[in-house]
């Protein structure tokens, strides 16, 4: 999953692609309050699941964000 939303970030929002790592945090890779947005969409286009923009920022990290995406996708797959 993180290997998608890296794609997502990179391709979508236009964030730099060398610094989205697992570890990084928001601030690191300039994830804004207008990309949080714009990710929320995107998640919710190409995976199906709504992640609310309060649930991104509250995540600390890309990882964070990544295994919030997978956990969502098993839930609604359950």
């Amino acid at each position: 999953m993180f290997h998608a939303l890296s794609e997502i970030l990179a391709h979508k929002i236009n964030l730099p692609a060398e610094r989205i790592e697992p570890e990084a945090t928001q601030e690191d890779i300039d994830l804004d309050s207008l990309a949080i947005v714009e990710l929320s969409v995107a998640l919710e286009e190409d995976f199906g699941v709504r992640i609310s923009e309060e649930e991104l920022r509250d995540a600390p990290t890309i990882g964070d964000i990544a295994r919030l995406v997978e956990q969502r996708r098993a839930a609604a797959n359950a």
